[in-house]
């Protein structure tokens, strides 16, 4: 006998005032907002609002946050050569994150 595989409901997200049905719909908004700037362009003052929500929900959002966070940016990572967000800190420094991993 053929066990049916197990079909598990799609998890919503939240992120700030933003609700997701599935992480699916939350990542591919994040995504798009990732690749409608050009490498090096500072993120609006709207998505920055959305990604400091994201990035809260980071597993090492005080790590990334650091002494706070001063606007946020789109570069490669220096890891990868992958395009990324990157956190601008009122300190002058700067770290990469993830968007997925925050999901």
């Amino acid at each position: 006998m053929v066990k049916k595989e197990e079909i598990l409901p799609a998890k919503p997200v939240n992120v700030g005032s933003l609700a997701f049905a599935r992480k699916g719909d939350a990542d591919e908004f994040f995504k798009k907002m990732l690749y409608k700037y050009d490498l090096g362009d500072k993120v609006s003052a709207d998505d920055a609002e959305h990604l400091t929500c994201l990035l809260a929900m980071h597993p090492r959002a005080d790590d990334k946050i650091g002494v706070g966070v001063e606007s946020f940016s789109v570069r490669t990572a220096a890891d990868y050569g992958t395009r990324c967000f990157w956190v601008n800190r009122i300190d002058g420094t700067t770290e990469d994150f993830s968007f997925r991993a925050c999901f």
